[in-house]
């Protein structure tokens, strides 16, 4: 309750304050998919997701404003967790889980510090319908389908108001390269804090808004400006999980405290617009039992039209 307290009254005074903001407009979309298959080739654990932003504010000066509610980002995002195997459920493996959030944030820059703050509202179990959309999906291509026996022990129907916060700082480490520290903290469907670093080399995000993907910790931009060539990235980042409802307390195995993430990526932009992102990420073990980390890769693909 005090979470939800907390985000209405953020929702509230984000939306009091953009009032005398200037007048606004739509200033970008962006887009991630990210999934294991492209990844470490599995269907497993953090299996699927894909995350969405759409941004309006005031005139894009190749910066976000200094005040809190002027630019304002829609965030989207849906997420598939899954056991090892799909067939046959296990007890000792963490629980199917589907998720499906809709949040508002807003973003600030002062000096060279970046701050992002907001609300999600997350959906969970099988009122999200993803369970049967994989299922179909998976028909489709011959795929091994999610059975009645682990649909039947998957996470139970819940929402939950979650809040997030980042922030973090842009340092020049040479020419056309810049490290960027971060930390963030998560309070809800999942509660954690993390500490970390992207450092990109090329013209990525100079001058544009990026927003990071909650699974993968890939950053992926929104607010677009015109270059073309390549840029490279690489990150990292620890935290400690104070909860999740992904990994309950009185069911199922039991969540790893210290989860840790290692990402690169590679971004090629061309001087009519098309662009391109592929990224992969190492992902620790979330629980007990895990017996390993996982890779996932993230894509995105922009035509330019």
């Amino acid at each position: 309750m005090l979470r939800a307290l907390v985000i209405s009254a953020f929702v509230s005074g984000t939306i009091a304050a953009s009032a005398d903001a200037q007048e606004r407009k739509r200033l970008g979309y962006g887009r991630l998919i990210t999934n294991d298959l492209i990844g470490d080739g599995e269907d497993r654990w953090r299996t699927g997701s894909v995350a969405s932003s759409r941004v309006w504010g005031p005139e894009w000066t190749g910066i976000a404003p200094t005040s809190f509610g002027d630019l304002l980002e829609l965030r989207l995002h849906g997420e598939i967790i899954a056991p090892v195997s799909l067939r046959n459920f296990d007890a000792d493996d963490r629980r199917y889980a589907g998720a499906l959030s809709l949040g508002l944030h807003t973003h600030v820059q002062r000096g060279a510090m970046q701050y992002t703050m907001g609300g999600d509202l997350v959906v969970i179990g099988p009122q999200t319908g993803l369970d049967s959309f994989q299922r179909e999906l998976h028909d489709v291509f011959g795929i091994t389908k999610p059975s009645d026996a682990v649909l039947g022990n998957q996470i139970d129907n819940a929402f939950r108001p979650t809040f997030v916060f980042e922030a973090g700082r842009i340092l020049n480490s040479g020419p056309n390269s810049t490290v960027r520290p971060f930390v963030e903290a998560r309070a809800g469907a999942e509660t954690l804090a993390r500490i970390g670093v992207d450092w990109t080399y090329g013209g990525l995000g100079q001058g544009e808004l990026l927003v990071r993907d909650p699974v993968a910790g890939q950053r992926y931009r929104v607010i677009e400006e015109a270059w073309s060539g390549f840029s490279f990235t690489l990150g990292a980042d620890i935290g400690h999980v104070e909860h999740s409802e992904f990994l309950p307390d009185d069911r199922g195995p039991a969540l790893e405290e210290t989860r840790g993430r290692v990402r690169a990526g590679l971004m090629w932009q061309s001087e009519s617009g098309m662009s391109s992102y592929a990224g992969v990420t190492y992902l620790s073990e979330e629980f007990d039992g895990q017996d390993e980390g996982q890779f996932v890769g993230s894509v995105r693909v922009n035509f330019g039209f």
